[in-house]
């Protein structure tokens, strides 16, 4: 039977947000079949994640409990601020954000963006920390009960629940944005204006922080709770408490700053999610590049590794070279590198107690010490290391060409160790020349660069162990920040056991500053650059052979599984 051309077509109907969590649980449980170690560690994270809810419920419902409704807004001003700062840096810095809906799947859909950003947004609700955290800020559903009764625990819970999903737009729509800009050769300009500005602020928070806890005195920081309060860091999170205090007019305005800013949060968010569903970002006009001499094998050298010579190993250094500023997963590690670098020194040299050892003891002294640069250094070290204890996660399903081209593991694990250090090794020097201008001390510069070296070197080669042995598969999605589920718990402990690992490594240089006084100042540089270059090498060397025998196996475990 024949249909007329101009028969109206029937309306497509909108995609309901609960199908989106439909398709969420169902991938989970496609991708934990067969893998039994992400179910052990989604269990982990579900363990830990009832664990902090547990604490946070208690230290959320202390004031109502303890029957102390003067530090109920102080609670609930800075305890809910840290919580919503928390989901916006952290997925920034450390766990990244679990992505087993990849906006990426969905470009070729005919789909609105309202209906993709809610589903996914509900999508994301549906998550081990959401859940945590939903049941940790309960607490002060509790404390305004106890305060105020039945209609300031109703208002309370529905600010907790407004402000989980604060939470939850911010973490989306930072990191969604952050993954759009680092796609762009432009984040160069913008890493700069953010170290800048960083740097700018340590001083002044440090010091407002150490002077806040040394003085004590609560009283003095309600008014700053109270305009905390009426921020979106703390809106959600006091509306019962004013409303159990008196002042009811307060409680629908801070819903109403509450739900405006999770509707300016979703609108970010889509607009930065367009370019993560395409996966790329435009670089602008196209220019012209001058011939490099040394004919096309050269041009693939960067300016950095042009003093390599044309060999596989040279080879292998450029390419990862290009790799670490290009790819924005590892772009991202070391702009977070960077800030660390930063700030780690800063807060332990200008704001805290240091130490020395001599025949009484271990006593405490105030301001900064050889001791205390020493332990500033190795915690950089050790961090400034760790982003290779899953390098291999990094290549994916691409780490096939290393093996059929038959890339010996000593060679592959040499390679990497130098491209990186081509990053890393400029900011160990401008950290430690920073450090030492700064407190005055120009003879603390071997002493620090030395402690640094060392560290760095002795995780470099605990870290070629781990990711060997420890790899995990990375999602293949445009935001650097993604991570499979169950990856990020991974993540946590592979983490830790790489820092405490390294750390133990390079204690040897904290003890040798603590026990040899200023003998230590004049050896402690080349003793740490040959102890880092020696275990890096020995590290290189050792898990390069477990490497050749574990090829298949690695190319198997960071693959991502579709």
């Amino acid at each position: 039977m024949a249909v007329a051309v101009n028969e109206p077509v029937a309306a497509v109907r909108p995609v309901p947000a609960r199908h989106f969590v439909r398709l969420k649980l169902r991938v989970l449980g496609n991708n934990f079949r067969g893998q039994k170690w992400r179910v052990a560690m989604f269990v982990t994270g579900v363990l830990f994640g009832l664990w902090f809810a547990a604490i946070g419920f208690v230290l959320f419902a202390l004031p109502g409990l303890a029957d102390e409704p003067t530090y109920a807004l102080l609670v609930a001003a800075f305890g809910g601020g840290l919580v919503v700062l928390g989901w916006v840096l952290l997925p920034l810095v450390f766990f990244g954000v679990d992505e087993t809906l990849d906006p990426a799947r969905f470009a070729l859909l005919p789909l609105p963006r309202r209906s993709l950003v809610t589903g996914l947004f509900a999508a994301a609700l549906v998550s081990v920390p959401a859940f945590a955290g939903l049941l940790a800020l309960s607490g002060l559903v509790v404390t305004a009960g106890v305060i105020g009764g039945w209609s300031a625990a109703v208002v309370q819970a529905v600010g907790v629940v407004a402000g989980v999903l604060l939470c939850v737009a911010a973490a989306r729509a930072m990191t969604s944005a952050f993954a759009s800009m680092l796609r762009s050769r432009r984040v160069r300009d913008l890493a700069a204006v953010l170290l800048a500005v960083l740097a700018a602020l340590l001083g002044p928070l440090q010091l407002l922080g150490v002077a806040a806890i040394q003085d004590a005195d609560w009283d003095r920081l309600v008014p700053v709770a109270e305009v905390i309060g009426w921020t979106p860091f703390g809106a959600p999170w006091t509306a019962g408490i004013d409303l159990a205090e008196g002042r009811t007019w307060a409680a629908p305005v801070k819903l109403l700053v509450t739900a405006v800013t999770i509707v300016a949060l979703l609108a970010w968010w889509s607009r930065s999610l367009e370019s993560a569903m395409l996966g790329a970002v435009s670089s602008g006009p196209a220019s012209t590049t001058k011939a490099t001499a040394g004919g096309p094998v050269a041009q693939l050298f960067p300016g950095a590794a042009r003093w390599l010579r044309r060999d596989r190993f040279g080879a292998l250094v450029a390419r990862e070279t290009r790799y670490w500023w290009r790819d924005a997963r590892r772009r991202a590690n070391l702009i977070t590198l960077a800030v660390i670098g930063l700030f780690v020194p800063a807060m332990v040299n200008f704001g805290g107690s240091g130490f020395t050892i001599d025949e009484q003891g271990i006593s405490v002294t105030e301001g900064s010490s050889p001791v205390v640069v020493s332990l500033s250094m190795l915690f950089v070290g050790v961090l400034a290391a760790v982003t290779l204890a899953n390098q291999f996660g990094f290549d994916g399903s691409a780490y096939a060409a290393n093996i059929v081209a038959g890339v010996p593991g000593q060679v592959e694990l040499r390679a990497r160790m130098t491209a990186f250090s081509l990053y890393v090794l400029p900011l160990v020097v401008f950290v430690s020349l920073a450090l030492t201008v700064v407190l005055g001390e120009p003879g603390w510069l071997g002493l620090s660069a030395g402690t640094l070296l060392a560290t760095y070197g002795a995780g470099l080669a605990v870290n070629s162990y781990l990711s060997v042995l420890g790899a995990y598969d990375l999602p293949e999605t445009s935001n650097p920040f993604a991570m499979n589920s169950g990856a990020g718990v991974a993540r946590s402990f592979l983490t830790l056991l790489s820092m405490v690992v390294s750390a133990v490594a390079a204690l040897p240089m904290v003890l040798a500053a603590a026990l040899l006084g200023d003998v230590w100042l004049w050896l402690a540089f080349p003793v740490g650059a040959a102890y880092g270059v020696g275990a890096a090498l020995l590290g290189a060397y050792l898990a390069g052979d477990v490497l050749d025998r574990r090829q298949p196996e690695l190319l198997t475990t960071v693959t991502p599984n579709r």
